[in-house]
C-alpha cells in the first residue's frame, strides 16, 4: 500500500490524517474536494504501536510536505495529529480535529450504549455479535469491515454514500493500537500533552456524533492557548458523507484552512 498519496499541487501544506486506527483511505473524499483549492497529502498508516506512527508520519510529512503543515485528523487519527503537534510543535501550523473521540475518559462512558441503541433489532445483535470477535482477539478484517458497516448507521444523522468502498481495514493494526491509545487516555497522558501544543486547534463536530462533544470542547478549552469548537447540526461522526452536513462542512473546513495559508 502506498503510504502517501497526493491531490492538488505544491506546496503540500496541508496532511490528512485517517480513523480506526487501520481505516487507510477514509479521507480520500476530502482529499479531493480539498485539491481543488489546495496541495494536499492524504498519509496512511502501517505501524502497529503509537510511537511507530508517530515517528512514520513524521517520516512523511519531512519527505514529501512543505512544513509547517496544517494537520487535519478524523476520529482517531484526530488524537494521532494532536500527539504529533505535541512531539513536533515546529513542523504543525494548524490542528483540525474532525469528529474526534473524547479527551477524558469520564466523558466516554456509554459510546457503544448510544450507539447500539440507535441501530435495528438485527443489525444490534450483529454487531454485539462483532464486537465480541473483536474483543476477543480476532483478526479478520471482514469482521472489522461488518462491524464499521453497522458503526456508520449509527454515527450518521442522515447517511449518503459508502465510506468502506475506498477504505483499506486492517485489523491487527486496530488490535494493536487502540488498547494503547485508550490507555493514553485512561492515564490522562494523552490530554497531558496539550501542555506543548501552541498552534491553533479547531475541532469540527456533529451534534450527532455518539462521541461526546464536551468529552472534546471541555478539556481542550481549558488547557489550549487557541482553541475553538464548531459544531454541525444535523450531522454524525463522519461529516463529508451527511447528506444535510457535508456542503457546509466542507465551506467551514475550507476557512479554516485559508486563515492560516493566507497569513
Amino acid at each position: 500500500m502506498k503510504s502517501i498519496r497526493k491531490y492538488g499541487s505544491k506546496p503540500y501544506r496541508i496532511a490528512l490524517l485517517h480513523g480506526g486506527p487501520g481505516a487507510a483511505g477514509e479521507l480520500k473524499p476530502v482529499a479531493e474536494n480539498l485539491a481543488h483549492e489546495f496541495g494536499v497529502l492524504e498519509l496512511l498508516q502501517s505501524e502497529r504501536s503509537v510511537s511507530t506512527q508517530l515517528l512514520e508520519l513524521h517520516k512523511q510529512l519531512s519527505r514529501q510536505a512543505d512544513l509547517p503543515v496544517s494537520l487535519i485528523g478524523h476520529s482517531w487519527g484526530a488524537w494521532l495529529a494532536f500527539l504529533f503537534a505535541a512531539n513536533y510543535p515546529d513542523l504543525v501550523r494548524q490542528l483540525i480535529l474532525i469528529g474526534s473521540g473524547a479527551f477524558d475518559e469520564k466523558y466516554n462512558k456509554n459510546l457503544i450504549d448510544i450507539r447500539l441503541s440507535r441501530l435495528s433489532q438485527a443489525n444490534r445483535e450483529e454487531a454485539e455479535y462483532l464486537l465480541c470477535k473483536i474483543h476477543s482477539g480476532n483478526t479478520d478484517n471482514q469482521t472489522l469491515r461488518d462491524f464499521g458497516r453497522l458503526m456508520n448507521l449509527a454515527d450518521s444523522f442522515d447517511y449518503e454514500g459508502n465510506s468502506q468502498e475506498q477504505i483499506e481495514l486492517d485489523m491487527e493494526i486496530y488490535q494493536s493500537v487502540w488498547p494503547e491509545a485508550s490507555k493514553l487516555r485512561a492515564t490522562k497522558k494523552l490530554l497531558h500533552r496539550a501542555a506543548n501544543i501552541s498552534c491553533p486547534v479547531v475541532a469540527i463536530h456533529g451534534s450527532y456524533d455518539p462521541h461526546p462533544i464536551d468529552g472534546v470542547e471541555q478539556p481542550l478549552a481549558a488547557l489550549l492557548p487557541d482553541f475553538k469548537m464548531i459544531r454541525l447540526n444535523k450531522c454524525g461522526h463522519t461529516p463529508w458523507f451527511e447528506k444535510q452536513a457535508s456542503v457546509q462542512f466542507f465551506e467551514i473546513l475550507r476557512e479554516e484552512l485559508r486563515k492560516i495559508d493566507y497569513l
